[in-house]
C-alpha cells in the first residue's frame, strides 16, 4: 500500500503533462526497455513553467525534513533547476539559501574557478531531473572532495523512475548506497500510478504502466 500522493505531486505531474515534460505512450530507453512513460525536464522552457517546477522541489525538500544550507545545481540542466528552486524556497517557505553550479570546463579568465554563485560550504542539496546511472552524480561527488568545508546532505531529483537497473537495485538506490547519502523525489513511479488510478480517463496509460511496474519495480 503506498501513500496518497501530495498536493505538490499532483502539481508536478499536471505541469509535466502540460509542457510534455511528461509524455506516455511506448519509449525505448538507453537500456533497451520499452517503457509506456518518458520524462524530459528540458522541456521546461518558460518563465511559469521553470516557476512552478520550482516550486514543486522546494516543497519536497522541506517536506523531507532534510536539513540543508545551500543548493548546488551540476551543469546543465540542473543550473535553471537551482536557480528556480532557490527562488521558490525563498517566497514560499521563507528560506532564503545560497546556491551555485559548476561550469564544464574551467574558467581561466575574469573571476575564474569552476563554480559560479556562492561559495560550496555547509550543508549542500545537489538538485538534478534524473538519475540514469549516477555517472552525473559521480562527478560531482569528486568535485565536492576539493571543498572540505562542504558536504552533501542529500541529493533531490525531479523523478524516480523507481526501477531495478543491472542489479536489485535502482539507479537512485545505487547512488543513496554508494555515496551514503538519501536521494529524495519530488515523484516516483508509485506515485504516479496513484495519480493514474484516480484518472477515468487513463484506464489504458495505467494497465500499461502497472504492468511494466510488475517487471522492472525494485521497491
Amino acid at each position: 500500500m503506498h501513500p496518497s500522493i501530495q498536493k505538490y505531486q499532483q502539481q508536478f505531474i499536471e505541469l509535466a503533462v502540460t509542457y510534455d515534460a511528461l509524455r506516455f505512450g511506448e519509449f525505448t530507453l538507453k537500456s533497451g526497455r520499452i517503457s509506456p512513460y518518458f520524462f524530459n525536464a528540458g522541456q521546461f522552457q518558460t518563465g511559469k513553467a521553470l516557476a512552478q517546477l520550482g516550486y514543486c522541489y522546494a516543497a519536497a525538500l522541506i517536506e523531507s525534513g532534510v536539513e540543508f544550507d545551500m543548493l548546488f545545481g551540476p551543469a546543465y540542466k540542473g543550473i535553471p533547476l537551482v536557480s528556480s528552486i532557490s527562488i521558490a524556497l525563498a517566497e514560499h517557505f521563507g528560506r532564503d539559501v545560497p546556491w551555485c553550479f559548476n561550469r564544464k570546463e574551467a574558467k581561466d579568465h575574469g573571476e575564474g574557478g569552476l563554480l559560479v554563485g556562492a561559495p560550496l560550504q555547509g550543508k549542500v542539496v545537489i538538485v538534478d531531473d534524473v538519475i540514469t546511472a549516477g555517472t552525473a552524480i559521480g562527478e560531482v561527488m569528486q568535485l565536492f572532495t576539493a571543498y572540505p568545508q562542504a558536504s552533501v546532505s542529500a541529493v533531490l531529483i525531479g523523478l524516480d523512475r523507481q526501477e531495478r537497473g543491472q542489479g536489485n537495485l535502482s539507479a537512485a538506490q545505487e547512488v543513496s548506497q554508494r555515496f551514503s547519502v538519501p536521494v529524495l523525489r519530488v515523484l516516483g513511479l508509485h506515485e504516479l500510478v496513484t495519480y493514474l488510478q484516480q484518472q477515468s480517463d487513463q484506464t489504458q496509460t495505467l494497465a500499461a504502466i502497472l504492468r511494466y511496474r510488475e517487471q522492472y519495480a525494485c521497491d
